[in-house]
């Protein structure tokens, strides 16, 4: 058998973490990228975990595939791109740094795709698992690369794996015991040039998957739904649907989650005991639920986690309530389209911290969406005026002006009564007073826990 020997492409988050694993197995591999400016004295000083890896950089050359048996593609490299495609017609098989860490890696696995709710998903996911499975691993592309974690698994854990669309191009033999599709609308076309290839990588999940394993779906999603229902699935089918009663899955219905299976009906949870609030969450619970029940975790401690998950930091993320006015903090609500969805959420009066670094982006849509839900609009950073004058063209007057976030939140404390909630949502990126939006979230926890 000829000895393992891998050329990695790409030496970003992913290509290092691969050539790191590869080092601690003590298998050979070669860092590429065509970048000729990369400062391999740095990239190695910055990464010490890939030290005495061959490295590589410039114009590609074949002498570099030297012994080489496969390729690992960074999930940022497209399969149509030059190098891929010189790989391909040296027929040098092309795999991906997930495929890598699977083979790589021991236990069973819960792999989530879709195109929204991913992460909230995969970590509450691996939170319900971590009580049932004590060696529960969160990975993929929620931010910590499965190669980090593949060399510590063993036979009795459990990967939990946010999976993207360009992860999924790369599958060989990767093998999810529960695999989901949270939902899937246009995105990526770019990469995957038709809405059909961005489907038929999404639906790539299940290549390998067999009768004794469970594909979650939402029910709602008509994609899905005919994706589901076309007879030709070969895993076990548990749908969610925030829409309609199932017979086999986990659904919303009157402000409670049920879970159904074999004419057998279970009430999961009331809403209302949730820290995190919105119907796109209720879908992700949904989703979770179904994918816990898949992997055995019993019911209660199933409801233990719901009511103990605060949701993913700085994302609609419950901070406190004092004196019966409840705090969130959205601050990755970087964008309108993500703000709205902060708005819609709310089940309650809100005042709305809003406002920052200005990325030439149209607010109508976000003030449309205040209805008579938020009673009150507090502008700081640098769009404060330019959306104050669209709060106009909107009718919506009820704005003031602050100049640091402390101030804001002070003022928005001032004027709310009990059973109102106060939102950092900004529909604007941080950079003008912060260094991230990670920053901005942690300041408005950190000011909003001092107050009395």
């Amino acid at each position: 058998m000829k000895k393992e020997k891998y050329f990695v492409v790409g030496a970003g988050k992913s290509g290092i973490s691969a050539m790191a694993l590869l080092k601690r197995l003590g298998i050979e591999g070669v860092l590429y990228d065509e970048n000729e400016n990369l400062d391999i004295e740095k990239l190695v000083e910055e990464h010490p975990e890939i030290e005495g890896m061959e490295i590589r950089n410039g114009k590609f050359q074949s002498s570099m595939l030297y012994g080489v048996t496969e390729a690992v593609l960074s999930p940022g490299v497209p399969l149509d791109s030059p190098i891929a495609v010189q790989l391909k017609k040296m027929n040098l098989p092309i795999i991906g740094e997930v495929e890598l860490a699977f083979r790589k890696g021991k236990g069973k696995l819960v792999a989530i795709t879709g195109t929204n709710g991913k992460t909230t998903t995969t970590t509450l996911v691996g939170e319900l698992c971590a009580l049932q499975y004590p060696e529960t691993f969160v990975v993929g592309n929620i931010g910590y690369p499965y190669a980090d974690k593949a060399d510590e698994m063993t036979d009795e854990s459990v990967s939990v794996a946010e999976i993207s669309s360009f992860m999924l191009e790369t599958m060989d033999t990767f093998h999810a015991n529960v695999s989901a599709i949270l939902n899937i609308t246009p995105d990526h076309l770019n990469r995957h040039h038709t809405m059909e290839e961005y489907i038929a990588a999404k639906e790539n999940i299940i290549k390998n998957q067999t009768k004794n394993d469970t594909i979650v779906l939402n029910y709602d999603d008509i994609i899905l739904r005919e994706f589901g229902e076309d007879g030709e699935i070969e895993p076990q089918i548990l749908w969610f649907s925030v829409k309609e009663e199932l017979k086999n899955g986990c659904y919303y219905k009157d402000k409670k989650i049920f879970f159904k299976k074999n004419d057998l009906k279970e009430e999961v949870i009331d809403v209302s005991d949730l820290q995190i609030i919105g119907m796109h969450n209720y879908e992700n619970v949904c989703a979770a639920v179904c994918m816990a029940k898949a992997m055995n975790v019993p019911l209660s401690k199933i409801r233990k986690g719901l009511k103990e998950f605060k949701g993913v930091e700085h994302r609609i993320e419950f901070v406190r309530e004092c004196q019966g006015i409840r705090f969130y903090n959205d601050s990755k609500g970087t964008n309108p389209d993500a703000a709205i969805k902060a708005v819609l959420a709310m089940d309650r009066p809100t005042i709305l911290i809003g406002g920052g670094y200005d990325k030439e982006s149209e607010y109508d849509e976000w003030i449309e969406s205040f209805g008579d839900k938020v009673k009150k609009l507090v502008l700081i950073g640098a769009t404060k005026k330019k959306i104050a004058k669209c709060a106009r063209e909107h009718g919506f007057t009820n704005y003031i002006f602050c100049d640091t976030l402390e101030e804001a939140i002070d003022i928005c404390f001032a004027e709310a009564n009990r059973g109102d909630a106060i939102l950092l949502s900004p529909a604007c990126a941080s950079w003008d007073m912060f260094k991230n939006y990670e920053e901005r979230g942690d300041l408005f926890k950190e000011h909003v826990m001092k107050l009395l």
